[in-house]
């Protein structure tokens, strides 16, 4: 590949790397053609970019943006897919899910986590990928918001409802008397 080609690859790989404030670094060394497929239409299908990236080429990338990505040169290593994506836990979740059907399968498991960079954080190593699974993405915290909004109010309106009833039938009591 020529220095040239080189150079643009990098560009294109640094403005898809801005769109995104999530992506997550897998090995997918061992995935035949056809699980390498089905990887791609499920990441497909849950708005996932999957890029397979020469680890020289997406190290230069990192040099490009702006932050300290030196803390993911350990993880450049072997054969290196990145999954980008708006949500923090779908990339997670798609390996998690992906992992567990090759354990079925009796398949080496992959593709494996390498390292995450997520909400601003980086987490380095497969130990991590429970973690990752569980982080809760803007939907559904801001869901989590309005349930715990929508509880409140619910609980002031019963209680003015309930309070109006007992008013009202201690007022008939006693106009009784």
């Amino acid at each position: 590949m020529k220095k040239e080609d080189k150079g643009k690859i990098v560009e294109q790989l640094t403005v898809v790397i801005k769109k995104y404030p999530n992506f997550y670094l897998t090995d997918i060394e061992t995935l035949n053609a056809e699980r390498t497929s089905i990887l791609r239409r499920e990441c497909f299908k849950q708005n996932v970019k999957l890029i397979v990236v020469k680890n020289t080429l997406l190290k230069k990338t990192f040099e490009k943006l702006e932050g300290d990505y030196l803390i993911l040169d350990d993880s450049l290593k072997g054969q290196t897919a990145i999954m980008l994506s708006h949500s923090a836990n779908t990339p997670a979740r798609l390996i998690f899910e992906f992992a567990k059907s090759s354990k079925k399968r009796n398949e080496t498991i992959k593709p494996e986590l390498k390292a995450a960079y997520v909400h601003g954080s980086f987490y380095i190593g497969a130990e991590y990928l429970d973690a990752l699974v569980n982080i809760k993405g803007k939907d559904e915290l801001l869901g989590d918001v309005i349930m715990l909004l929508q509880s409140s109010s619910k609980n002031v309106i019963s209680a003015l409802l309930s309070s109006k009833e007992t008013i009202g039938g201690t007022l008939k009591a006693l106009e009784r008397r």
